[in-house]
């Protein structure tokens, strides 16, 4: 049986639930000046479901993302926010590790709007750095085309810890990127970067299958976690999207999306989790099924 590193659920679809607010474009990032204390709260119910890695709600942090609306003095208090949630979450936990999250730059799941690699790397940098000294490790997010993909890595890497590099794939052939490109054309940069992990994030369940048949032969721990949408509509790849334009499923139960992960785990998986619109009761049935296995959790 293998040791099975757990990452939790969604964390901006939760905080969306819970807020009442009508989403926005800042999705996540507003509810932190709006409703402090409650990314905390979605912590500790990702730890109490049996997660051992608490991803910081720092994915859309991002100073093209709050320039728009007039909050780029708040770039730095906004990471600090949220590392604290995070860190006193593990504290009263009292284990697991801190996953510093980075999403893409100027939009997520868009291959028009990608910035050359060299523009995106110390963009990249900057964020990893001010993370570094509160985390485990560095995760990059939903990336959806090589470019994007290396611009992260190349400046991820500048902050000393590990990076584990998750892609989005396509949701009906997931051997591709969103982009259309093919999975096997992160090789390259997986020999280059030397990323700790490799992961698909943000696709379908149906999906991944077919993603960690081609990730799981670059040599690398790899996992997936997956989405609880229909697909990703046309409205959400507009500029300034808000999470309203997207379809949630109504069919997948926790038990549904923990089968789902349990087939990721017999194709050798060793990091499994959830995205946008999985929840702690998702995470709890995981990890339920993964002890009743008889695999460990770590």
């Amino acid at each position: 049986m293998a040791q099975i590193s757990l990452l939790d659920g969604g964390m901006g679809q939760e905080l969306v639930a819970r807020s009442g607010d009508a989403p926005s474009p800042l999705w996540a990032t507003r509810v932190m000046l709006d409703h402090p204390g409650l990314v905390r709260a979605i912590h500790d119910d990702y730890f109490a479901a049996g997660a051992t890695i608490a991803t910081t709600n720092t994915y859309a942090i991002h100073h093209d993302r709050l320039l728009r609306f007039g909050l780029d003095d708040q770039f730095t208090a906004l990471h600090m926010a949220a590392l604290e949630a995070a860190k006193a979450a593990r504290a009263t936990h009292g284990s697991g590790r801190i996953a510093g999250s980075i999403g893409p730059l100027v939009a997520t799941y868009r291959d028009d709007v990608v910035l050359p690699v060299d523009e995106a790397a110390p963009k990249v940098a900057e964020v990893a750095q001010l993370l570094a000294p509160h985390v485990d490790f560095i995760l990059l997010e939903t990336l959806s085309t090589v470019a994007q993909a290396e611009g992260a890595l190349k400046g991820a890497v500048q902050a000393g810890l590990p990076v584990w590099l998750s892609v989005s794939v396509h949701d009906r052939q997931g051997h591709l990127l969103r982009s259309g490109e093919p999975l096997e054309d992160l090789r390259r940069l997986v020999e280059t970067y030397q990323p700790a992990a490799v992961l698909a994030n943000c696709s379908v369940p149906e999906a991944m299958g077919d993603a960690l048949a081609v990730l799981g032969s670059f040599g690398k721990p790899f996992g997936a976690y997956a989405n609880g949408f229909t697909h990703i509509s046309d409205g959400f790849l507009a500029d300034a999207p808000t999470v309203a334009e997207l379809t949630h499923r109504h069919d997948l139960t926790p038990e549904k999306y923990a089968d789902s992960a349990m087939g990721w785990v017999a194709q050798g998986a060793t990091i499994v989790g959830g995205c946008c619109d999985v929840g702690p009761a998702h995470i709890a049935e995981l990890a339920r099924q993964l002890k009743a296995a008889g695999h460990g959790i770590a």
